[in-house]
């Protein structure tokens, strides 16, 4: 059976769902660090991401915590000490996302010691 696009949703796709879930300037920058350096405080994930703002930060970590993908730990203490780690469902992303940094590692531009690009 041939598909039809004027019969398609992209809104029903795995593919939408998945994006919806993780698309953002930070989002997977935030997935990415958690995978490799877990558990992550917000100060030093703000280090990380270079130059984001806190309320940036925090919506953005709020997001993939609503959305079941990483987990918040705060523990009582003064100051307040707060860790993010992934969740089995965020654990769940990084073959995705380990293929994404196969793929950039494999199509990146090459750079020569002088700094420019080569093809």
């Amino acid at each position: 059976m041939e598909k039809r696009i004027d019969e398609a949703n992209f809104e029903e796709t795995g593919y939408c769902y998945t994006l919806s879930l993780i698309s953002g300037k930070y989002k997977p920058v935030i997935l990415y660090c958690l995978m490799e350096y877990e558990p992550v405080r917000f100060n030093a994930m703000r280090r990380y991401l270079g130059g984001v703002a806190d309320k940036t930060l925090s919506r953005a970590l709020k997001e993939l915590e609503r959305d079941g993908l990483i987990d918040r730990t705060l523990y009582p203490q003064v100051p307040p000490w707060v860790e993010y780690t992934l969740t089995e469902k965020g654990r769940s992303l990084v073959k995705v996302l380990d293929q994404l940094c196969d793929w950039g590692a494999r199509h990146r531009p090459q750079v020569e010691k002088s700094g420019s690009a080569s093809s």
